[in-house]
């Protein structure tokens, strides 16, 4: 496979004022500063506590949320918890649901179908929701609502109160007529910002509000902050503020769990501790979101709310099987995408656009992640059905909006809609030609193709001599890591292989390096069907905390390679 080379931009080196950091490791300080904390800011940043966490009754139409719910558990209505078939959406259910429960509440849940009823509150999911039990008093919604103006209306009409606990932006109509709108996004009359949290943080801050106002004995809502934490990660929201808070203290809870589920998923997924943001996102979250491509929502939320630990592994196992299901059918897609890409001839065009009857909804998005990385391409991946109507999910590079390329391409479209990196379209079969065009067309005028190169962001230059695990420790303060606080890359000069690479499965490579008097072991992930350039060569990669029969190390996890430079 041939390799794009990239740009290598290696960030500049603050200066680091008088007593600033005093005790701390200078590099562990310059990254500080590099992810814009201030000093004064900079032990809470190392050091999060939930003692800090705000007043709930701050987010928008808190207080009459929990006056109606505390209403409708004293009056023994029925209450349904409707939410969305992803992570952030089945583990705010999962929370909601618990909740609610313990204040004895006649509640039930209800996550639709993908395939057949599509995202969020739509009438053919409330269709099914009402055949499957009785008609609710309360709908609560986590996760979506707030543009569903219209299904709103219509539970209104039915007699039906409805509170939105959401994240997501408000429609261009406004906000939906209903009891009330718990959602950052819908503005506040403090000065305090929750605009990054995800749906189940939104509903933590529900749930914390509610015990404010009439306490459990027996319930701790801390005890449910693995769930806050692994809806945090996998919906990809800025690790800021809050958020850094919860997923601290979540992960550290994840690996001594209360949850049943959550401990079935560890199993299956193989992760032992200390856990990562990265467990999480690559290899739990997708196991729970794998039931929601493959259309079977339910089971991911039975798992999470198992209370028999037989019981959840055998939901975790079922999991772990949709997972393999959708791996086979990415892989299976991903090969098929290049072989569209080459026969049809796009491999020159400035994005990637393919579509086909024989591709799953459920999975172009991971496939579109996939092209756009190993091309670095703008790229949309259609699933298209027996009527011609396609489902694409796209994914983006820096400096191309894929919702600046969709409304200037409204007319090939029947709808678009998503973030700059992110987004879907619908689109007839007979239009993707046409929407490939324009695409390409808005790319080639409005982003120049200097700004369409790869490009590696670099924070700190570092030699081997550096790397110990007392370094290890202070840096491992920087985490969780994830959107807005990224994981940092390191880089340095001047390296020789001390003997052949050794290949393992998958095309990894384990390497011996020697820099000056220092040597260092280190993994280089899918390069071994790489060109790799003559030594000595400059390396830029991660560090972890590797753990081998009871034996800690630091790891080099190799994430690019050229020839050594001596300047920039």
């Amino acid at each position: 496979m041939s390799h794009l080379e990239s740009q290598w931009i290696l960030a500049e080196v603050p200066e680091i004022p008088p007593e600033v950091g005093r005790g701390m490791p200078e590099i562990l300080v310059r990254m500080l500063l590099q992810r814009g904390v201030e000093p004064d800011q900079m032990e809470a940043f190392l050091h999060p506590r939930l003692r800090h966490l705000q007043d709930p009754f701050l987010l928008p139409e808190m207080q009459a949320a929990v006056d109606r719910i505390l209403c409708a558990v004293d009056r023994h209505e029925r209450i349904c918890v409707y939410g969305d078939y992803d992570v952030d959406g089945v583990t705010s259910v999962t929370l909601m649901t618990e909740v609610l429960a313990a204040y004895g509440a006649r509640v039930r849940s209800f996550i639709p179908r993908r395939g057949p009823e599509g995202y969020g509150l739509n009438q053919a999911a409330l269709s099914r929701c009402m055949q499957e039990g009785a008609m609710p008093d309360l709908m609560v919604t986590v996760d979506c609502g707030t543009a569903s103006v219209d299904e709103i209306a219509y539970l209104k009409e039915q007699g039906v109160d409805v509170i939105v606990v959401d994240h997501h932006e408000l429609p261009p109509a406004g906000k939906p007529e209903c009891v009330a709108v718990v959602n950052p996004k819908c503005g506040s009359d403090t000065d305090i910002d929750f605009s990054y949290l995800c749906a189940a943080g939104v509903v933590f801050k529900l749930a914390h509000a509610l015990l404010k106002t009439r306490q459990l004995e027996h319930f701790d809502l801390k005890n449910y902050l693995d769930l806050v934490a692994m809806a945090t990660v996998a919906d990809i929201v800025p690790l800021v503020e809050e958020n850094r808070l919860l997923v601290r203290h979540g992960l550290r809870l994840m690996e001594n769990t209360h949850h049943d589920g959550v401990k079935a998923l560890l199993e299956v997924a193989q992760v032992k501790g200390p856990l990562t943001s990265a467990d999480v996102g690559f290899r739990i979250g997708p196991r729970i979101n794998a039931a929601g491509r493959m259309d079977q929502p339910e089971e991911a939320l039975a798992t999470l709310r198992s209370k028999n630990m037989d019981e959840a592994r055998q939901w975790a196992t079922r999991l772990d099987v949709h997972n393999r299901e959708r791996q086979s059918e990415e892989q299976r897609i991903h090969r098929q995408a290049l072989e569209c890409l080459e026969s049809g001839g796009y491999q020159d065009d400035p994005v990637i656009v393919l579509g086909s009857r024989d591709w799953h909804p459920g999975v172009v998005g991971i496939v579109a992640s996939r092209m756009m990385r190993r091309f670095h391409k703008p790229t949309f991946i259609i699933a298209i059905d027996e009527e011609g109507m396609g489902k694409g999910s796209g994914r983006s590079i820096g400096g191309v909006s894929l919702m600046d390329a969709i409304n200037a391409n409204r007319d090939c479209l029947e709808a678009g809609g998503g973030h700059a990196m992110a987004a879907g379209i619908s689109v007839h079969e007979d239009q993707i030609d046409c929407f490939r065009e324009g695409f390409s067309k808005y790319v080639l005028e409005h982003v120049d193709v200097k700004d369409r190169l790869p490009r590696l962001n670099l924070d700190v230059e570092i030699d081997f001599s550096e790397l110990s695990l007392d370094f290890l420790n202070s840096y491992e303060l920087l985490q969780p890591f994830g959107s807005a606080n990224q994981e940092p890359m390191f880089m340095t000069r001047e390296v020789y292989l001390t003997e052949s690479p050794r290949e393992l499965k998958n095309h990894h490579l384990k390497l011996s390096m020697k820099q000056k008097d220092c040597w260092q072991s280190a993994m280089f992930f899918g390069a071994g069907e790489r060109a790799l350039p003559p030594q000595p060569w400059d390396i830029a990669f991660t560090i972890n905390r590797n753990v081998f029969r009871g034996r800690v190390s630091l790891q080099v996890v190799i994430q690019d390679v050229r020839a050594h430079r001596k300047e920039d």
